[in-house]
């Protein structure tokens, strides 16, 4: 059994066939999956298929995208969202400054209030971190070390940086660019990270790993992921799924 630790399945790439999408992750060893929110609605539509499946679950957030229309009001909703019980975590929040779509103060403003909401929900973050390593890491820092602090989502940095994450008490999602093949650095940190600091994810729909790459990702694919991860560590599948399926587990709070 393997978890997707993270999915858009809210996202109109499946709107023509999302129960056929979810049912395949099922028949191909998919045992949970978890659904992402990015902005109130997205949140709201992620709790909304954990309510009809008992093997999803939800997350509510506002992802640095759309930092500059997250109002007030927003986040008082999203924090009624997280008292749900289909909801294992607070994200995707964090800082992205390839895009730049949301202005780099907001970003930070937003990014560090939802850190304080997760901590007084008792929720894990799933953290969005692109091209702003340094700061990530310092805000991160400064709300101290823990046991569940949360995910780094489709990990982009070094294996320096990675063991620093680890180190605040923060697992390592690894995402399908593990199977490109020119993707070293991801590469490097898939194989020498501890085993159990880690996660498996699609990001889907983007993202798609070998043999998919270019096209839709889809829940499913995160076996390919996985057996990239046993490739590289020279181990058994098996073991890298029973593995990351347990730190899943652990960190969401999910009972296997």
């Amino acid at each position: 059994m393997l978890i997707d630790s993270h999915c858009h399945l809210d996202m109109k790439d499946f709107d023509k066939d999302r129960e056929t999408v979810i049912e395949r992750a099922r028949r191909d060893g998919i045992g949970h999956m978890v659904s992402i929110g990015i902005d109130l609605k997205s949140s709201r539509f992620a709790l909304a298929l954990a309510r009809k499946y008992d093997f999803i679950y939800a997350t509510v957030g506002c992802h640095p995208h759309d930092a500059d229309a997250c109002s007030f009001r927003d986040l008082q909703e999203l924090i009624a969202l997280a008292g749900e019980q289909e909801v294992v975590a607070w994200g995707e929040i964090g800082l992205d400054y390839y895009r730049n779509y949301s202005g780099k103060e907001n970003q930070r403003s937003i990014f560090q209030r939802q850190l304080e909401l997760a901590h007084n929900a008792e929720l894990p973050v799933i953290i969005h971190d692109r091209d702003a390593h340094e700061e990530v890491y310092a805000i991160l820092e400064k709300m101290g070390k823990g046991e569940r602090k949360g995910i780094i989502h489709c990990f982009s940095g070094d294996r320096e940086l990675a063991e620093a994450f680890i180190a605040l008490g923060y697992y390592i999602s690894i995402p399908g660019t593990v199977t490109y093949k020119n993707a070293v650095q991801i590469k490097e940190v898939a194989a020498t990270i501890p085993l159990d600091r880690m996660l498996v994810e699609t990001d889907a729909p983007f993202l798609a790993p070998v043999p998919g790459r270019g096209k839709r990702n889809e829940p499913a694919f995160v076996v390919h992921t996985a057996r990239e991860i046993a490739k590289l560590r020279d181990i058994p599948f098996e073991t890298v799924a029973e593995q990351t399926t347990q730190n899943a587990g652990r960190i969401f709070g999910i009972s296997l």
